[in-house]
């Protein structure tokens, strides 16, 4: 008898929930060609739900092709289209960034992808939304610029120049659905032949970005200024990708001489480029944010990135590049063809909310919300960590900091015992390529997505597993 977990809590109807594991079992090779399903009756009463339940999830599957059905001999699996158990190939290993691993065991979790639903300004949101309904109706329903909604862009132009120090025009800038799609943009803009630099440590998510569109990667190492201008020199590099305002898992802030540098390096030869990602530029918490690098840059070698993943939510799926003119005339050649990937309503919400001055509002009261987590995270490690060897990386800006452990507990340690007490943290190692043995036990503790009471109790959970 199939037996099914059918959540009724669930916005999946249960009809869609057994459709889906029934097809599920079906192409899996777990329901065996030609096998017979239980009747409708049996089903219903087997997974406690009415048999209309059961029906509509039935004939779905049967309008699908997934089923066949008899007279009087009820419901069979497609023959020709079950995969056999035996056949169906193994799963291959897949690296599982150590930020999206589960969690339900874990009450409390330090993870760095993640920031304060509560911070949203819903309320704003939703009024925006009306009025552009209201007011842009007609627009809305138009196709957008590939390039994104002109007015949109023009707000962020202006944001550049207001908060970033970058003049551009609103014509150079190209909005597009978060990180991942802007960055494999840039690739194709770019090349696939070419060879790209990234930061080591760092985003682990973009070394499999760039090997998935078939880029050579180089990963090099850091210093205290940022990435090594002398081992990018030495690289066979043309394109480099940096964050240099707040470096991530380090938190480095590369100095002007430092970028300078870089820039005379993408200079030195033709078609050499930088990839500035200011992916946490806003929040910066004893001064301004640091300028970014493409403000130094005389000679279009510099492709800025940026999303609103941080500085609103990530589930918006809203960022951008600004490229230099030779490579936006690029873009408008080959792939003016595509519809912008980020709905028009959103676009147009979102530029409404930069115009009004409430995205600057909203920034100014996040960074309030997230300086005071940083700081009760310090307090609380300090407090209850007292009677054991430690450091901590007291960064200015972003939504993490480095925890640096000296009580003799080598990093696996630290993070298993962690795990065991309830808390959830991260290892610096799982950031370098390839992962390495730190010199020292060092974590990385994510703070945005937790209350000044969690986190005050989770470190009292650390205190007591790594005595």
């Amino acid at each position: 008898m199939l037996t099914y977990h059918l959540d009724p809590q669930s916005k999946t109807p249960l009809y869609e929930q057994l459709y889906r594991a029934v097809r599920t079992d079906i192409m899996s090779g777990a329901l065996a060609g030609g096998e017979r399903l239980p009747s409708k009756r049996r089903l219903a009463e087997n997974l406690r739900v009415s048999q209309i339940t059961v029906e509509t999830a039935y004939s779905q599957l049967l309008a699908e092709g997934y089923l066949t059905s008899a007279p009087r001999r009820g419901y069979f699996v497609q023959p020709q289209l079950a995969v056999p158990a035996a056949a169906a190939p193994p799963r291959a290993a897949v690296a599982v960034p150590a930020n999206h691993r589960p969690a339900e065991e874990c009450r409390y979790d330090f993870r760095t992808n993640i920031v304060d639903n509560g911070c949203f300004p819903f309320a704003t949101w939703a009024r925006l939304s009306r009025a552009v309904l209201s007011e842009d109706a007609e627009r809305l329903l138009q196709a957008t610029d590939p390039c994104g909604a002109p007015a949109l862009r023009e707000q962020i132009a202006r944001y550049l120049y207001d908060f970033r120090g970058i003049n551009v025009s609103p014509d150079q800038i190209l909005v597009g659905a978060g990180s991942e799609y802007l960055m494999h943009l840039v690739i194709q803009l770019l090349g696939r032949s070419r060879v790209y630099a990234l930061e080591n440590p760092g985003y682990r998510k973009l070394y499999q970005i760039f090997s998935a569109s078939g880029a050579a990667v180089r990963p090099l190492p850091l210093d205290k200024s940022g990435l090594r201008a002398d081992a990018l020199a030495a690289s066979d590099a043309s394109v480099v990708y940096l964050t240099p305002s707040h470096h991530f898992p380090l938190g480095t802030v590369m100095p002007a001489a430092r970028r300078m540098e870089l820039l005379r390096w993408a200079s030195a030869a033709p078609d050499r480029y930088i990839i500035e990602d200011d992916y946490d530029s806003e929040f910066r918490y004893a001064s301004r944010p640091i300028p970014a690098l493409g403000e130094l840059d005389r000679e279009g070698r510099v492709v800025y990135v940026n999303t609103f993943a941080k500085s609103l939510a990530p589930g918006l799926r809203i960022g951008y590049l600004v490229l230099p003119e030779a490579l936006m005339a690029r873009y408008r050649e080959r792939f003016s063809l595509y519809s912008s990937t980020v709905p028009s309503m959103d676009q147009y919400t979102l530029a409404a909310f930069m115009r009004t001055g409430g995205f600057e509002r909203h920034i100014s009261r996040s960074r309030k919300v997230y300086q005071a987590r940083r700081d009760a995270l310090i307090a609380a490690l300090d407090r209850e960590l007292s009677g054991l060897p430690h450091e901590i990386s007291r960064s200015e800006a972003g939504l993490h900091l480095l925890l640096h452990m000296r009580n003799g507990m080598p990093e696996r340690e630290l993070i298993d015992r962690a795990r065991t007490a309830g808390v959830r943290v991260y290892g610096l190692s799982a950031y370098y390529l390839p992962p390495v043995k730190p010199p020292r036990a060092t974590l990385v503790l994510g703070y945005a997505g937790m209350s000044e009471r969690e986190i005050d109790e989770a470190a009292r959970l650390l205190k007591e597993a790594w005595q």
